[in-house]
């Protein structure tokens, strides 16, 4: 756009366009907080602005504009109730006089068509089309896992060389998901989910073989319960290293609970897939007569991911879980 501009100079390797009065427009990246620090600003945008380090805004971003007492418009998508909402309050409170915020749905935007968001709206988790499409704020503290979002990270594409994988599977026979979580055990860290439906018990074994193969699994732990048990067997016959978990009510809160300590002490780090963190959010727990818990998706939700995500990080610490799951076997 600024090639439009007579007398404008573009410095592609600084990111930079100098203006023909003198003034510049630069953009530059928000993964290193320090590398924003710099001269005084008249004004700075900062795009999805929940999703950068808080250290970006207060520690660099925020002193530079004091010098010519500059202005900032911080845009986002909501990612729960972290610092990007400790600023939009600002705005909403009348003695803040010098912040303002807007919240605008995405239905607000005349270029998407309605259609794609009634689409959006049947087949996302509901805490994730409030938050995508409805730019609200959802609270995760209320929930089974707490501290979900602080757990979120990329994946990775392809195993890196040196590096031991584990995989916890979730086995769905139709209108469930069968669902694949990769694991690096060393940094106890989610790096890859794979998840499908509506396939052939063959196929179903030939991408779980495949998965196998192409992370170079040290261990695959697959529940044994409905068609489990034979798809382990049939994995098992091909060579592999499977270790099957059976799931009961026991069982079950042992692993969630597992999972919940891991996400509390923040020690574990997630793939960054609204899906899964869609079933995350809205995981629900309720405790039995008798004193126990009982875990399970809100109706009409699918729990799938959670499960995976558990059982492979049960698979993590084996000694740990066998120790309290003597279903692990």
């Amino acid at each position: 756009m600024a090639q439009q501009i007579p007398g404008a100079t573009i410095q592609n390797v600084d990111r930079m366009v100098t203006l023909p009065g003198g003034g510049t427009v630069q953009i530059r990246s928000a993964d290193d907080p320090d590398s924003l620090r710099g001269d005084g600003l008249n004004f700075v945008v900062i795009d999805e602005a929940a999703y950068i380090k808080p250290a970006a805004w207060t520690e660099a971003l925020r002193p530079a504009l004091s010098d010519r007492k500059g202005g900032a418009m911080l845009i986002s998508t909501p990612r729960g109730r972290n610092h990007f909402w400790e600023l939009y309050q600002r705005g909403l409170d009348e003695q803040e006089t010098e912040w303002a915020s807007f919240q605008f749905p995405t239905v607000s935007n005349p270029f998407i068509d309605p259609l794609e968001i009634e689409e959006a709206k049947r087949t996302l988790p509901e805490l994730i089309y409030m938050q995508e499409y409805l730019a609200e704020f959802i609270d995760d503290q209320g929930g089974v896992f707490r501290r979900v979002q602080s757990a979120v990270m990329d994946g990775i594409d392809e195993p890196e060389q040196g590096r031991q994988y584990v995989a916890g599977v979730d086995v769905a026979a139709s209108i469930d998901y069968t669902v694949v979580s990769v694991f690096d055990v060393e940094a106890k860290r989610q790096v890859h989910m794979d998840r499908f439906n509506r396939v052939d018990y063959p196929v179903l074994e030939s991408r779980l073989a495949a998965l196998y193969e192409r992370w170079n699994l040290t261990n695959m732990v697959v529940e044994a319960n409905s068609i489990g048990r034979p798809v382990i067997d049939h994995l098992i016959e091909r060579g592999l290293t499977i270790q099957a978990f059976t799931t009961t009510n026991a069982t079950k809160q042992a692993i969630i609970q597992n999972l919940q300590s891991a996400f509390e002490h923040e020690d574990i780090k997630i793939i960054d897939d609204p899906i899964l963190i869609g079933e995350l959010l809205s995981f629900e727990g309720s405790r039995t007569p008798s004193g126990a818990y009982r875990y399970s998706a809100p109706d009409g939700m699918h729990d799938d991911c959670v499960m995976s995500l558990a059982i492979g990080w049960g698979g993590i610490d084996k000694q740990a879980v066998i120790t309290a799951n003597p279903f692990y076997n």
